[in-house]
């Protein structure tokens, strides 16, 4: 059996775990998941890796290295899913990883430093709007208390979802590694936009991952009717949330040298009717990007905005932050040594920002960090229908593999 026929029946066996009928849906700590995740780890087992799970439910192999009393060199991803997801947004890191394993123990390499696979729990925010639950536990900043009761949708809370699985969030403060010498941790994942597919491009190698700043605002004019009132006499709530999305895009545009995008993803009119003149409108928005000059001066845009159509079209508009995030950077060594590889390999790659979170942006807190992308077709990703050759998923996990082993040497360097 080949590499790829091997591949593909691992890829397969772990997404035989689905609660839904379309896509996938294997959602953070449900039976579906938890399964999964139990068939994975006796997958590493019968690799000879030795298992354990953290108190925040994320699986972890070891392959021991030669030298004792060296630091591991880990990599892995998420086996968790949106509903009615795809196959490959997260599954790919993992299997990736379990793959360069067994080419390892096929070949009889023996690492000088052990070598550590990770399946994350809880990456997705389906569940509790919140995401990268795992490795924010392993970095040390998983805040209980913030947590706690969150709810799903059937309102069940973090706290009761980690008990069914026979976890305790009291006890996620033991999942920190904070305090540990980890040498490097390496992701591989689908790119989830079109970029490298469009391109061309085989591996994307990531430079950083986009933060976002996020707005809700509540434009409030006039309700009126559509019929009596006349054009030069509205207040219309929808028209400003429109010029709002419309300057959005123009700014993101001029800023997209930058890697900086921004999106209106939410609009609800409040009473809305067709023969009504809107009110009341609340947007939501996100803007994202690795520079945070850029992506302020998107931020600087959309107020001047707010403030000239509070004028020019006589609306009350109120403008909250919801959230700022810090951008992540990664490892410049571990970016130019997978640029090195893929030149020796003759792998066209393209070097690249991340716009979407990942566990990696986590694990930077702990140890140098690379993070590999490979082609989605079609830039589908959190659909059914998001897909990844397998051929290209071999290239990125012979990536992964040169990668893996040049930094569990005990002479590379970071």
């Amino acid at each position: 059996m080949d590499s790829k026929q091997r591949y593909e029946i691992l890829f397969n066996k772990i997404n035989q775990y689905n609660s839904g009928t379309k896509g996938m849906t294997r959602v953070a700590y449900t039976n579906e998941e938890q399964a999964c995740t139990q068939a994975f780890m006796r997958m590493c087992k019968a690799e000879g890796l030795d298992i354990r799970m953290d108190q925040c439910g994320n699986a972890i192999g070891r392959r021991e290295g030669k030298i004792k009393g060296l630091p591991p060199v880990l990599m892995g991803s998420h086996l968790d899913t949106v509903y009615q997801g795809g196959k490959y947004d997260g599954v790919v890191g993992v299997t990736a990883a379990l793959e360069v394993v067994k080419r390892l123990n096929e070949k009889g390499i023996e690492t000088d430093h052990p070598i550590e696979i990770i399946s994350f729990a809880c990456e997705e925010s389906s569940r509790f709007n919140i995401s990268t639950l795992g490795s924010k536990a392993m970095a040390g900043i998983f805040d209980k208390e913030k947590v706690r009761y969150l709810k799903d949708r059937n309102g069940v809370t973090l706290e009761e979802a980690l008990s069914l699985c026979a976890l305790e969030i009291d006890s996620v403060d033991s999942a920190s590694r904070a305090d540990e010498d980890i040498k490097a941790f390496f992701e591989l994942h689908v790119e989830q936009g079109p970029v490298l597919i469009n391109e061309n491009k085989k591996i994307g190698i990531v430079t950083g991952i986009a933060a976002p700043v996020r707005f809700s605002i509540r434009i409030i004019g006039t309700p009126s009717h559509s019929g009596t009132t006349p054009m030069n006499m509205r207040n219309d709530a929808l028209l400003g949330a429109s010029q709002i999305a419309l300057e959005l895009e123009k700014i993101a545009i001029n800023e997209q040298v930058y890697g900086t995008v921004a999106t209106v993803g939410l609009l609800n009119i409040q009473s809305g009717a067709m023969n009504v003149v809107p009110g009341e409108v609340e947007i939501k928005v996100d803007i994202r990007g690795t520079s945070l000059e850029s992506r302020q001066r998107v931020v600087d845009h959309l107020n001047r905005t707010i403030e000239l159509l509070k004028r020019m079209r006589q609306l009350e508009i109120h403008s909250q932050e919801i959230i700022s995030e810090e951008p992540v950077l990664l490892s410049t060594d571990i970016t130019n040594t997978i640029e090195a590889i893929c030149n020796e390999q003759d792998i066209s790659y393209k070097v690249m920002p991340s716009g979407a979170g990942h566990d990696a942006m986590n694990m930077v807190r702990l140890c140098p960090t690379g993070l590999i992308f490979v082609p989605s077709v079609k830039g589908l990703s959190h659909h059914p229908d998001e897909y990844t050759d397998h051929d290209d998923i071999l290239t990125g996990i012979d990536v992964l593999e040169k990668v893996v082993i040049h930094y569990a040497k005990k002479d590379s360097r970071i």
